[in-house]
């Protein structure tokens, strides 16, 4: 069987993907055939004398790219075209996903390799953005736990997996609640202020469920479309109150999608991975990765920000 994610990547113009001819029995086996292409060409780049741009980072950020580029699309339509098939598929590979990325952050091989080129006299010949690339891989070796003791990365490794899983049923949450949830319209006046486009799709939401009027729903368009220009303020108040509620203990589903133990595991987790990395809290590790540099420097700016 052909398979169109990895089809795609055999030319050397980048395309687009081929949507239309993606389904979720197409997800995982090509996941597992970059991931293996992956691990053994590592195997082989490591196995260098001697570590450079051109020899060993660019293949590396060839194969990080290949493998965005297959996984993107899924991703997408995961988000878009969701249903049980391509969910399952979506999740079964996010854990290989999340998997192989502790493992590359943890590769001590792999790291030194890095390493050894910035200390090389030659890295200053590389161009800024080079150099960029590299520091910015020895920051992430060091968050991914690479300096960690063997128990503690077996524990960075299970709170990354947990994370993951914990993050996908989040989102698949927020995605069921909103999918099970709009406002049908019966008469025409309740559409005063709301622009062309807006009323033409939620004739189309109204005749995609078999309902007459007009359908408005919490997706980002038809959300977006009513509290921006309807002049019915009672219409705005209740699909503001249905969004902002959404997966939650509250609003007309309240309890059904609930993601509040989720968000409690969550924040657990992100702070004792920030103390395995030795950061007093998640938002100092967040922050390491971000131009801001303190906690205190994002506060001043959301003040100033808001109460300038």
């Amino acid at each position: 069987m052909t398979n169109p994610l990895l089809t795609m990547l055999q030319t050397e113009r980048p395309q687009l993907p081929p949507f239309a001819h993606i389904n979720p029995a197409h997800v995982e086996p090509a996941i597992d055939s970059i991931l293996k292409d992956n691990r053994q060409k590592l195997v082989t780049l490591l196995k260098q004398q001697r570590f450079n741009w051109h020899d060993f980072i660019q293949p590396l950020e060839e194969m990080s790219d290949r493998l965005q580029r297959a996984w993107s699309p899924v991703s997408h339509m995961n988000s878009v075209v969701n249903s049980d098939e391509l969910r399952e598929a979506y999740n079964t590979c996010l854990a290989k996903l999340s998997e192989y990325s502790t493992e590359l952050g943890q590769n001590e091989k792999l790291f030194q390799a890095y390493q050894s080129i910035a200390d090389d006299a030659s890295f200053s010949d590389l161009d800024i953005a080079q150099q960029k690339i590299i520091n910015n891989a020895l920051r992430d070796f060091h968050l991914s736990g690479v300096d960690l003791e063997k128990n503690k990365k077996q524990r960075f490794k299970e709170i990354k997996q947990q994370l993951s899983k914990l993050k996908t049923q989040f989102e698949e949450n927020i995605l069921d609640a909103t999918h099970a949830w709009h406002k049908q319209i019966m008469h025409e006046k309740g559409l005063s202020g709301l622009p062309e486009f807006a009323v033409a799709m939620s004739k189309q939401a109204a005749e995609q469920k078999n309902l007459e009027g007009w359908v408005f729903t919490l997706d980002a368009p038809s959300y977006m479309a009513v509290v921006m220009y309807a002049d019915d303020r009672s219409l705005r108040e209740e699909m503001y109150s249905e969004f902002v509620t959404r997966a939650s203990d509250q609003g007309s589903n309240a309890g059904k999608w609930d993601n509040s133990e989720n968000m409690q595991k969550i924040l657990a987790l992100r702070y004792e991975l920030a103390e395995l990395l030795s950061f007093n809290n998640y938002a100092e590790l967040s922050l390491a990765t971000k131009m801001a540099e303190t906690t205190d420097d994002v506060f001043h700016f959301l003040n100033r920000v808001w109460f300038a």
